[in-house]
């Protein structure tokens, strides 16, 4: 009598094939440099809970490294899209500028559902954009807020430059106290000196953090208790990669 073990060796190939060319096989978590898993589901209710504000850090990194190997996962948007429909339960909220170098799912490498993205010229806060963090965080669950800046950004030369353009004016002004936060030491302090424009970003990055601390008592509390991260990051344009610091 001849085994059937071969046979059944074999349907059970042709049905994984069959998956993996369907975009059935999921891996939400791969790590970096992977590229070679299919996604088409989104975050749950129950995968938000279980995440850590640390785990949804090192999610954003993983990404990030994917996205520089050029090693993103492969993800089945219209499944995503259907799977996300019935409701949201992303991770994160990352607040950037509006960059069109800069486009935050791309470069951390996330799919439908996984971050709450606010894009504003030169990653600013105000009023609204604080509303935001707090529906993100204590109304949606998101467990990480996510505050990066990048190199040579156009915002920050206008604040330099003392710009003034309409309704953009009051804008840059939000980012005047990052140049003053740059020691006086640090010349010339102009847009041609390219490393002064990206310390007044990352000066600028790291004002937003305190400002969200201290200007939202919601948000101060969860990050007490440790119910959420408050973390900053700058992208390099030249490279795509994002440099994270969390102090």
């Amino acid at each position: 009598m001849i085994s059937s073990l071969p046979r059944l060796a074999c349907f059970a190939g042709l049905i994984a094939a069959v998956l993996v060319n369907s975009g059935c096989q999921t891996s939400p978590s791969a790590g970096p440099g992977t590229g070679t898993s299919t996604r088409s589901s989104v975050p749950t209710k129950a995968s938000q809970a279980a995440m850590t504000p640390s785990q949804a850090l090192q999610a954003l990194r993983d990404g990030n490294a994917r996205f520089v190997a050029g090693k993103p996962i492969r993800r089945n948007l219209p499944a995503e899209v259907q799977a996300a429909a019935a409701g949201q339960y992303p991770f994160a909220v990352v607040l950037s500028c509006i960059d069109s170098r800069q486009p935050v799912e791309i470069v951390l490498d996330q799919g439908i559902g996984d971050l709450f993205s606010i894009r504003v010229a030169g990653n600013v806060l105000n009023d609204d954009i604080l509303g935001s963090l707090e529906f993100a965080c204590k109304v949606s669950g998101a467990k990480l807020i996510a505050v990066i800046g990048h190199s040579n950004c156009g915002a920050i030369k206008g604040a330099i430059n003392h710009a003034q353009l309409g309704n953009l004016t009051g804008l840059l002004d939000k980012i005047n106290p990052a140049i003053e936060a740059v020691p006086a030491n640090v010349q010339p302090r102009l847009t041609s000196n390219h490393a002064f424009v990206d310390q007044v970003s990352e000066a600028n990055v790291r004002l937003v953090m305190q400002e969200i601390r201290e200007r939202s008592p919601i948000l101060r509390g969860m990050l007490d208790n440790g119910d959420i991260s408050l973390v900053g990051g700058m992208y390099d344009l030249s490279t795509g990669k994002v440099q994270f610091y969390d102090r």
